[in-house]
């Protein structure tokens, strides 16, 4: 059994939360918090799988209480947000100090999406039972030290050592917190444009990009069909569109059906880029469940182009990336700040030649 705290101060929504998971035969809640002091006490007193954690409770929000939790009793905590805007700015923040996921709040008894959201509240509680969290220290002059671990760095250039036209990158569970650290480790002078696939819930996508636009040196932006792609800018799939190139490089969007239960899809955008890019791209598959976009990596690397996929120490879920590398689809399987130093390489080595 996969044991749940339930933290939410709404009663109404309180009571539906603990209703959806409890229905499930593999989940058990354990506790109930009505605010962040609670939620914290919960979590010292039975040792849970997961928090499912609100963001505005009385006595102690959300963020506060993630961050308790995080330093003294670590747990994998889920988000459950609405889309308001101070909500989401408040759900990133809480990635910040630790939380593994979020969720879009579930929709009531009789809305079109409410079973699909109840599903999807009970999965990302079994996939979040599974990840192994560390430890956050208040303090960091109280972390402990550790001799530094140098990873051989596997070589990886494009043809003739010219530079990258683009960089393609797919992600879904765990990926946010994986994207913010490759954007940390790119200058502000970064040379290639990057563009994004992340599977998000619908409304997040906006203070997405704010948030990750407050831990980089690039300037980042939802997508908009017919957007001419800019050297060191990032730019995000938006709601509900798959992303892919025209054959001049601009961004299209595409409301066709969903890929691998995604839309957007990783698979449908990589396919553009190998169409229009082919050796002149570089390919990233970073944290998700399922395996969109791993066919895809595979075939970019086929035709030539460096591709790479986040390890499994430092994925949330290693599903999509795992499968990728099963394919042999990556030329080398790093960790994100990793990814980041590759990158960096390739436009450097392109500027020296």
């Amino acid at each position: 059994m996969i044991r749940v705290v339930v933290a939410e101060d709404s009663p109404t929504l309180r009571e539906y939360l603990v209703s959806i998971l409890s229905a499930e035969p593999d989940i058990e809640v354990v506790a109930i918090a009505v605010d962040g002091l609670q939620a914290v006490e919960a979590v010292a007193r039975h040792r849970p799988d997961v928090v499912t954690m609100d963001i505005h409770m009385p006595r102690l929000g959300g963020l506060a209480a993630t961050r308790r939790i995080m330093e003294e009793t670590p747990c994998p905590i889920v988000v459950v947000s609405s889309t308001m805007s101070d909500h989401v700015a408040a759900t990133f923040r809480a990635l910040d100090a630790g939380a593994v996921a979020f969720v879009h709040r579930p929709v009531g008894i009789g809305h079109p999406r409410q079973a699909i959201e109840a599903a999807e509240l009970a999965q990302t509680v079994r996939l979040m039972a599974e990840v192994k969290v560390v430890r956050r220290w208040a303090n960091p002059s109280k972390l402990p030290r550790a001799e530094a671990v140098t990873r051989p760095m596997p070589d990886a250039s494009l043809p003739g050592g010219s530079r990258p036209a683009v960089i393609a990158i797919g992600a879904s569970t765990g990926g946010p917190v994986a994207l913010q650290a490759i954007l940390a480790g790119l200058p502000a002078n970064f040379p290639i444009p990057l563009l994004a696939v992340q599977h998000i819930s619908p409304g997040f996508v906006g203070g997405f990009a704010d948030w990750l636009a407050g831990g980089s040196a690039l300037p980042v932006h939802v997508a908009k069909a017919g957007d001419v792609p800019r050297p060191g800018h990032f730019y995000l799939a938006p709601d509900n569109a798959h992303m892919g190139l025209a054959m001049d490089g601009t961004i299209q969007l595409d409301h066709g059906p969903p890929e691998n239960s995604a839309r957007p899809a990783v698979s449908h955008f990589f396919r553009s880029v190998t169409k229009v890019y082919g050796a002149r791209a570089v390919g990233i598959l970073l944290s998700g469940m399922g395996v969109d976009g791993a066919v895809e990596l595979r075939e970019l690397r086929d035709a030539g182009a460096v591709t790479f996929a986040q390890d499994k120490d430092s994925s949330i879920v290693h599903g999509m990336p795992g499968a990728a590398i099963a394919l042999s689809g990556a030329t080398a399987v790093l960790k994100p700040d990793e990814i980041a130093a590759r990158l960096v390489t390739l436009a450097r080595k392109a500027e020296d030649k």
